[in-house]
C-alpha cells in the first residue's frame, strides 16, 4: 500500500511538472513578436527538416531585433523535448547552427542536453525505478549488480553511451535511475558527451538550406569520427583495468 502511494505522488509530482512545463513554453510562444499572418503556421516545434528550415528563416528574420526572445525561446523548447523524452532536439541542435556563432550554439546545445536530461533523469526516478521494480525485478537486479560492478568507470561508460549512436538519449535519461547511475556521473558524462554529436549537428546547420533530411548532417566520415571518439573516451577503463589485474 504505501509503495502504491509513493507511486501515485510520484506520477502526481510528474504530472504537476508537465503542467508548469507547458506553461513556461507557452509564455515563451505568446511572449514573441506579433507575427504576420503568414507566418505563424511556421512557429512550431519542428518534426522534420523541412520544418526544421521554416522556422530557422523565421526566427532569423526577428533575430537581430529580438535576439535575447528567440536564445530564451530556443533555451527553454529544447530543455522541454529532453526533460519529457520528446523527439524533435536534433532538430534544435541544427537550428542553433543556423542562428548563433559555433561557440554559443555548442555551449547552449550542451548546457540545454545536461539541464534538460538531469531532470528526465529526476522524473524517471519518482516513476521509473518503482514500476521497472514492481513489474520486472529480476532485471531490475541484474542491471543494479552491472553498474555496481563498473561503478568506477561510470563516467567513462556514459561518455561512450552520449557520444555514439548506439542507444538513443531518451532511453539513457529514462534508464540510468532505474539501473542506479548516481546523478553527478550522468549530468557530467551528458554534458560532455553529447558535444562530439552535437558539434556535426550545429555544423551542418550551417547550410540547414542544403540539408533533405536529419540524417544529411551525419555522413560516414563523421559517424567513424564519433566511433573513434567513442572508443577513446574507453581508453582509461582499459588502462586501469591492464593496471589493476598487473598488481593482483
Amino acid at each position: 500500500m504505501e509503495s502504491e502511494i509513493s507511486t501515485k505522488r510520484g506520477l502526481l509530482i510528474v504530472g504537476l511538472i508537465f503542467v508548469l512545463s507547458s506553461t513556461a513554453l507557452g509564455y515563451v510562444y505568446m511572449s514573441f513578436p506579433k507575427l504576420q499572418e503568414d507566418e505563424r503556421q511556421f512557429l512550431k516545434l519542428p518534426l522534420d527538416i523541412q520544418d526544421a528550415k521554416n522556422l530557422g528563416r523565421l526566427l532569423g528574420s526577428y533575430k537581430d531585433l529580438y535576439y535575447l526572445q528567440v536564445l530564451t525561446g530556443l533555451f527553454i523548447t529544447y530543455i522541454f523535448l529532453q526533460t519529457f523524452a520528446i523527439p524533435g532536439s536534433i532538430f534544435l541542435s541544427i537550428l542553433s547552427g543556423f542562428l548563433f556563432p559555433f561557440p554559443l550554439a555548442l555551449s547552449l546545445v550542451c548546457t540545454c542536453s545536461a539541464i534538460g536530461a538531469s531532470l528526465c533523469y529526476l522524473l524517471s526516478s519518482l516513476v521509473g525505478r518503482r514500476l521497472v521494480q514492481k513489474y520486472f525485478p529480476d532485471k531490475a537486479k541484474i542491471w543494479a549488480e552491472t553498474v555496481s560492478k563498473h561503478k568506477d568507470n561510470l563516467l567513462n561508460y556514459m561518455l561512450f553511451l552520449r557520444i555514439t549512436p548506439l542507444l538513443p538519449n531518451w532511453f539513457i535519461n529514462l534508464a540510468s535511475p532505474v539501473v542506479g547511475v548516481p546523478m553527478l556521473p550522468f549530468t557530467i558524462g551528458t554534458f560532455f558527451g553529447v558535444a562530439p554529436p552535437s558539434f556535426v549537428a550545429i555544423q551542418a546547420g550551417q547550410t540547414l538550406n542544403k540539408l533533405t533530411s536529419s540524417s544529411d548532417a551525419f555522413s560516414w566520415n563523421s559517424v567513424i569520427l564519433l566511433f573513434i571518439f567513442a572508443l577513446l573516451s574507453l581508453v582509461p577503463v582499459i588502462f586501469r583495468r591492464k593496471i589493476r589485474e598487473k598488481f593482483e
